[in-house]
């Protein structure tokens, strides 16, 4: 999701991706699959009927956010929501979230569109020459299967395999990296299957057009939960690298003030109360920051 426009004391639009992130959904999905996104999610506070902690406005903080913030949107939930709800909060801000498509959130914040992007995006080179990105999350990739693995799948040697992943994600390059690697071994190649949701993608496999689905950790595990059984986890975790928020280039001190958020949100055991609602506090931090130095 994005944030799009924000009032000071008053609403922060922040547009979620189809796709949306959370852990529901995948670096961008509300379906449950990143983070069904990187990228809309599902459940959270709703989700469990347990009310979202409220945090007091930091004065000193709502005092870097620019004061040109309109209001816009659609309201969604999910891991990445709740927490950069409180994250606004802490900036005397309101936050809206809005649907987007994924692959178009970074664009849509360079552009002013959006104020934000807030949808399990890794941070990775690409994205740090776009965009200023303040860390609040590691995450990695992880497989998922029909429960039993009745086709045998290993992500070591997928090749030939029909394999689905969300469109947009790092997912995409991959399997993409793999598919390559078994042509040039003389192997047959993975067939890539690229959805616009992560919910689409995990349907894929439960359906048995795909046999299996690779999406951040946290989005694919909360994506086998809400399979109930159909679907298992396959393989470990690997490739973990630091989920950010997507603030504009030209907004530095914003992004600041986003990570001393952040930073406070940690201090005061708000954060891992909203990581434990949800079953990722596996993924906790406790040193935020803007453009951190990743591979």
């Amino acid at each position: 999701m994005a944030i799009r426009t924000l009032t000071r004391r008053g609403r922060a639009t922040v547009a979620a991706l189809a796709g949306a992130t959370l852990v529901l959904a995948g670096c961008g999905d509300d379906s449950g699959g990143g983070g069904d996104g990187g990228t809309g999610s599902t459940g959270g506070a709703a989700a469990t009927g347990e009310p979202l902690p409220t945090v007091e406005a930091d004065e000193a903080l709502a005092a870097r956010v620019p004061a040109d913030i309109a209001e816009d949107g659609q309201t969604i939930v999910g891991f990445d929501v709740d927490l950069f709800q409180l994250v606004a909060q802490k900036l005397g801000l309101d936050a809206q979230f809005q649907t987007a498509d994924f692959g178009s959130i970074i664009a849509g914040v360079g552009s002013g569109r959006y104020e934000a992007g807030v949808s399990s995006f890794t941070i990775n080179p690409e994205r740090l020459q776009q965009a200023n990105m303040v860390s609040y999350y590691n995450a990695g990739t992880q497989w998922a299967t029909k429960q039993g693995n009745p086709e045998d799948v290993d992500p070591d040697n997928a090749c030939g395999l029909s394999i689905a992943v969300q469109r947009g994600t790092v997912q995409v390059d991959d399997i993409t990296a793999r598919s390559e690697a078994c042509t040039a071994a003389g192997n047959e190649a993975i067939t890539i299957d690229q959805y616009d949701a992560q919910s689409d993608a995990t349907a894929a496999v439960v359906s048995g057009r795909n046999v299996a689905v690779l999406a951040d950790s946290p989005v694919m595990a909360y994506a086998v939960q809400q399979t109930r059984g159909q679907l298992e986890l396959l393989g470990d975790i690997y490739d973990s690298a630091p989920y950010g928020y997507v603030i504009r280039q030209d907004q530095p001190e914003f992004a600041a003030a986003v990570r001393d958020a952040v930073q406070s949100l940690i201090d005061d055991g708000t954060y891992t109360e909203v990581l434990q609602r949800w079953g990722v506090e596996d993924g906790a931090i406790t040193d935020p920051a803007v453009n951190p130095t990743v591979g």
